[in-house]
């Protein structure tokens, strides 16, 4: 733990908590929201994993990351989020997706 509070530059253990509860709701609702949402678009189980998996991920990716952002404001660690979520995009390549 003393090692992700260096690295997330926070000093608290409640801090760090938080942000750990954070990122577990966020996991769990955007796996939640994504099954509706192949089921929307049309993309079934039967379909076979290699195309089911690849577009439930990418269905995830993007309410991932509005849901990481919303729960953070929400659990008051926005500032944190907000910084965590530019860095990613840049590391990812997709830093043009960010408003300046």
């Amino acid at each position: 733990m003393k090692k992700l509070k260096e690295r997330w530059n926070i000093t608290s253990n409640w801090q760090l908590t938080v942000i750990l509860i954070v990122f577990a709701i966020t996991g769990s609702t955007s796996a939640k929201f994504a099954a509706p949402l192949t089921e929307i678009v049309g993309i079934e189980r039967e379909m076979g994993a290699w195309i089911y998996w690849p577009v439930r991920i990418l269905i995830i990716f993007p309410i991932y990351q509005v849901l990481l952002v919303f729960f953070g404001w929400l659990f008051g660690e926005y500032t944190f989020f907000w910084n965590f979520e530019k860095k990613m995009l840049r590391s990812m390549k997709l830093g043009f997706l960010i408003p300046k």
